[in-house]
């Protein structure tokens, strides 16, 4: 069922005073749960957006991200109508009368309903530079700014946008073109809409576009190609030492049912993994965090050739365990106003597979355990609640003395929060 309050009615969203989190202007902290759809307009129809949006919705998620021109043949194989979002491959001529921009406007209204944001790339970075993909390469800096003001003069009075500069390419050599884009958003929007940019695997926005003034949020990208969380910890924590400061989150983490390392005979990421790599975001520094499903994004069925073996079309993906669950982080970081926290291993003597924020007074603390193992703690708290994060249940409040460690658990993934305080 269709929200009545919405979020931005609280006001636009903008980076908090201290720049470690995204707030609306009346100060209220807003909690980034986002899906990655990247195809959604390019290979969906109307009933199937619905199914997809009524969905997350209910299970609490209030970001997509999407792409305007899509990663996979997104120029020159129409959408499910048969309908191109450009006349004759031209960014500078798109085709207003195909229809293809009127799904994207059904899917704008549909995500407001729900109090959902999307989170919104206008293009997807083989279309400036191609490296991989199938392009084609249709931009330059000239015009490439001026599709950003048109597309910001179509969408930029939308309550429910976010702009997401980039799409997963190397900007090296292409940093006037994507600054240019984003000037082109500046002004064409109506009013100022958060923007941050979407890097390629394993870098962030930061390392090419930190200090600019159009950039409000720094995005990872930490991948499906390291499995090790310690690689989450480096990256956040750099973005979190940057001058000035921006919030920052992992904007494309390990995707549910995704191949470890791109390989299937290594397996596949589970709800667990997918778990991991959230709460090591957010415990290191991250304001929010973004959910993937390898079927999801690319929207797997049989109409489309599969990209990097899925396990199963894409509608029967929605209820995986990882996707129910994710929302139990949020639960977690508004119950406990993790966002009010910061980054702070020293409480802890083992400082190597967990990770923890805590406050200036260290009153109160929350540490994430990857994996159940005994940690020796070196600040001094009376009460530890444990925090359960595949079903969001808070255990009744214990005392504690030096030691910390997790109830028994017989999951495949044994991972906890503990919630301390002094």
């Amino acid at each position: 069922m269709a929200t009545t309050a919405k979020p931005w009615d609280n006001g636009a969203l903008q980076a908090s005073e201290n720049g470690r989190f995204i707030q609306h202007s009346n100060g209220e902290a807003f909690h980034w749960q986002a899906d990655t759809c990247w195809e959604l307009f390019h290979r969906l129809t109307r009933e199937e957006i619905t199914l997809l949006i009524e969905t997350r919705a209910r299970q609490g998620f209030n970001v997509l991200q999407v792409v305007a021109l899509a990663e996979l043949e997104g120029i020159r194989v129409p959408n499910r109508y048969g309908a191109f979002p450009l006349k004759d491959e031209n960014p500078e001529t798109p085709d207003l009368d195909g229809g293809y921009w009127d799904v994207v406007d059904f899917a704008f209204d549909l995500a407001a309903e729900h109090g959902i944001y999307l989170a919104l790339l206008p293009t997807w970075g083989d279309k400036l530079t191609r490296a991989w993909g199938a392009g084609p390469v249709i931009f330059n800096e000239t015009n490439i700014e001026a599709y950003g003001r048109w597309i910001a003069s179509r969408y930029g009075h939308r309550e429910n946008l976010i702009w997401v500069n980039g799409g997963d390419r190397d900007t090296a050599g292409y940093e006037d073109a994507w600054r240019g884009l984003a000037n082109g958003l500046r002004a064409g929007e109506a009013e100022k809409h958060l923007m941050t940019f979407h890097p390629m695997g394993e870098f962030s926005s930061g390392e090419s576009f930190h200090s600019d003034e159009w950039l409000d949020l720094n995005m990872l990208q930490t991948g499906h190609g390291h499995p090790e969380l310690e690689r989450i910890r480096k990256m956040i924590t750099a973005n979190w030492q940057r001058t000035p400061a921006k919030p920052v989150l992992d904007g494309e983490p390990r995707y549910e049912n995704h191949p470890i390392q791109f390989d299937a005979r290594k397996g596949y990421f589970q709800a667990g993994d997918v778990r991991q790599a959230i709460y090591a975001g957010l415990m290191s520094g991250g304001c929010g965090f973004t959910y993937g499903c390898h079927a999801v994004w690319q929207f797997a069925q049989d109409a489309y050739a599969p990209i990097n073996n899925p396990i199963s079309h894409w509608s029967y993906s929605l209820e995986l365990p990882g996707a129910n669950q994710v929302q139990f982080a949020t639960k977690l970081m508004r119950d406990e106003s993790v966002l009010e926290l910061v980054p702070d291993l020293s409480i802890l003597e083992d400082r190597s597979a967990l990770f923890a924020r805590a406050s200036e007074d260290r009153t109160r603390a929350v540490v994430y355990f990857p994996e159940s193992h005994r940690v020796r703690l070196n600040a001094k708290f009376s009460t530890v609640r444990w925090f359960d994060p595949r079903t969001g249940e808070t255990h009744e409040s214990q005392p504690v003395d030096t030691h910390l460690e997790p109830p028994k658990s017989d999951a495949q993934t044994r991972d906890w929060v503990a919630i301390l305080s002094a």
